[in-house]
C-alpha cells in the first residue's frame, strides 16, 4: 500500500472515530459470549488487520466492566497454535478463529451489529486458555 493511500484510511479512520465519540450512547445490550462487529482502528505492525475497509471487525465479548467490554478480535483464518481458538463452521459458514494473542478493552460506542454466540463449552475453553496464556 502506498503512502498517500495510507494517509487516506487513516483520515478516514479518524473522521468515524470523531463521529462515534460524539455519538450517544447505544440502547442495546452486549453481553458475554456475544459475537460483534465493531468500529476498529487500522493497526501496526504485528497487530492483526482485516480485510474491511470500512474499519468493522468481528470480535468475541468475554466480560463486561460498565460500559467497557474486554473482547478477543476474531479471524476467518484456521490456525491451530496457542494463540488461537478455532470455531466450527457452525458460527459463520466457514472456518474462524479467536485471536487470543488480540485481546483489548474497547468502549460500548465501537459496537455496532451482533452477528452470533458462541456455545457455553467453547466460550468456558477460550476463557481457560486465554488465563493459561496470559496468567
Amino acid at each position: 500500500m502506498e503512502e498517500k493511500e495510507i494517509k487516506i484510511k487513516y483520515n478516514n479512520w479518524n473522521n468515524l472515530k470523531q463521529n462515534i465519540n460524539i455519538s450517544k450512547i447505544p440502547e442495546f445490550y452486549v453481553k458475554e459470549k456475544q459475537i460483534w462487529y465493531i468500529h476498529n482502528w487500522l493497526n501496526i505492525w504485528f497487530e492483526s488487520n482485516w480485510k474491511w475497509d470500512d474499519f468493522k471487525r468481528p470480535v468475541l465479548v468475554l466480560k463486561k466492566v460498565g460500559a467497557l467490554f474486554f473482547v478477543a478480535t476474531m479471524t476467518t483464518k484456521w490456525k491451530n497454535n496457542k494463540f488461537y481458538y478455532s470455531l466450527d463452521k457452525s458460527y459463520f459458514n466457514k472456518e474462524s478463529s479467536v485471536s487470543l494473542s488480540q485481546v483489548k478493552i474497547i468502549d460500548k460506542k465501537r459496537f455496532f451489529e451482533q452477528i452470533w454466540k458462541i456455545s457455553w463449552e467453547d466460550f468456558k475453553q477460550i476463557k481457560k486458555e486465554l488465563q493459561d496464556m496470559l496468567f
